[in-house]
């Protein structure tokens, strides 16, 4: 989820066969059986990457849904990082500028694309986007940068894996098939706003 709202509103700024994700999660993103390596008291203080290779389970799925959008094919690098945390992503993603934009175009892009979701909130520039702060929510935050040095659009954005990433997003969903607000009985303020 995280990386299809980062990637979506670029597919025609950034050259699409070339996109390279690093992405922390919380515990939480490793499922609900109980593991040794999952316990605060393995996590805290270290990050470890994992499946990384080519090899995460979600890789092809979010490449399906972003070449099914854009209409031509699309190839992510995906590394994740299981971080010290009980639940959130924040995922960091880069890709080859195909258009000439700085910052502000690309701020300007993103806001123009996401200016009637009612989920997802595009950062002012400078603010960068906290999981702390989606605890709860079905929130999505978005920041994005041209790094000029390297001609690299950099987007970051944070969600709840519990609840944008899962359960939240199934009721949103369900809201909109029904024919409800989607909003409907979904908190768009997490615990630590």
């Amino acid at each position: 989820t995280s990386i299809i709202a980062g990637v979506l509103p670029a597919l025609d700024v950034i050259d699409s066969s070339d996109i390279v994700v690093v992405a922390a999660s919380g515990t939480t993103g490793a499922g609900r059986n109980a593991k040794i390596s999952l316990i605060a008291s393995e996590v805290m203080g270290s990050l470890t990457s994992y499946k990384f290779g080519g090899v995460h389970q979600h890789t092809p799925e979010v490449e399906q849904a972003l070449s099914q959008a854009s209409g031509k094919e699309v190839k992510i690098s995906f590394t994740p990082i299981l971080a010290p945390m009980p639940r959130g992503i924040l995922s960091t993603i880069t890709a080859h500028l195909s258009e000439g934009i700085d910052t502000e175009k690309a701020h300007s892009l993103f806001r123009s694309f996401y200016q009637n979701d009612y989920f997802i909130d595009v950062l002012p520039i400078g603010q960068m986007p906290k999981t702390a702060s989606l605890t709860g929510s079905n929130k999505i935050q978005i920041q994005v940068a041209v790094d000029e040095h390297t001609h690299r659009l950099i987007i970051s954005v944070a969600i709840d894996n519990l609840g944008k990433g899962a359960a939240s997003q199934a009721i949103q969903n369900a809201n909109l098939m029904c024919g409800f607000h989607e909003g409907a009985g979904l908190s768009t303020d997490g615990l630590g706003a």
